[in-house]
């Protein structure tokens, strides 16, 4: 059972890449978390799960949500044990882009609990991230939405108190900061302010080579967790 563990690196290529185009992209990622050590996972649509598990071995793939029934009723709903066995060892929750009421997140990261599975939570500012690390998912991603592929990050202090007040509220939990993170040195800077890791979606498929950023922005964040310790 996979565990979340810091630093780590997100590559999430969200709907832009799927089938074979994804795979490719997962299978580069791959190399790079073999060579570095570090924790990648690799976010792609439902149907290419059982794909890119099935041709990778390092990287943790990650579900791009799901819903918290359990097994019979609910048509069109995405079941947790469905993704559970093509291999999602991690799942998104309450993304910008997807987002879900309160107690529906609640239920879902408690199903994902039982399944063993990583929650990558994700809250719109540093209030409604404390409120999110009160309900002890793994991982929160506190980004403020209207930075999201603008290449533009967060500045420094609010990276910096973002992670100090969420480890007030839960020291359990690990911190993203990832809005408008393009480059190594984006993932170099928000990993030395504290937070645990890092991830990017434009700034890795706008890249000119987007395996070659994966491997920069890895081998960046190796390194500011050497020098913090």
């Amino acid at each position: 059972m996979a565990k979340a563990e810091s630093p780590f690196l997100i590559v999430n290529p969200k709907s832009y890449l799927y089938g074979e185009k994804s795979l490719e992209l997962a299978k580069a990622a791959d190399k790079t978390a073999k060579e570095t050590g570090l924790q990648i996972y690799f976010t792609c649509p439902y149907a290419d799960i059982r794909l890119i598990k099935e041709n990778t071995e390092n990287l943790i793939v990650c579900a791009q949500s799901m819903d918290s029934l359990t097994p019979g009723r609910g048509m069109g709903h995405v079941l947790p044990e469905s993704l559970k066995e093509a291999g999602a060892e991690a799942v998104f929750l309450n993304h910008a882009e997807n987002q879900k009421t309160v107690s529906e997140l609640y239920a879902t990261i408690k199903r994902a609990k039982e399944l063993g599975m990583i929650t990558i939570v994700c809250a719109d500012s540093t209030v409604e991230a404390k409120a999110v690390a009160c309900m002890d998912p793994d991982i929160v991603l506190a980004e403020p939405t209207d930075l999201i592929g603008t290449g533009k990050v967060a500045d420094d202090s609010y990276t910096i108190e973002t992670v100090k007040g969420l480890h007030e509220v839960n020291p359990d939990v690990l911190v993203m900061i990832a809005s408008g993170v393009s480059t190594a040195e984006d993932c170099y800077n928000v990993v030395k302010l504290g937070a645990d890791g890092t991830g990017a979606t434009s700034g890795i498929l706008n890249a000119p080579s987007p395996a070659q950023r994966i491997q920069e922005m890895a081998e960046a964040i190796v390194k500011a967790k050497n020098e913090k310790f």
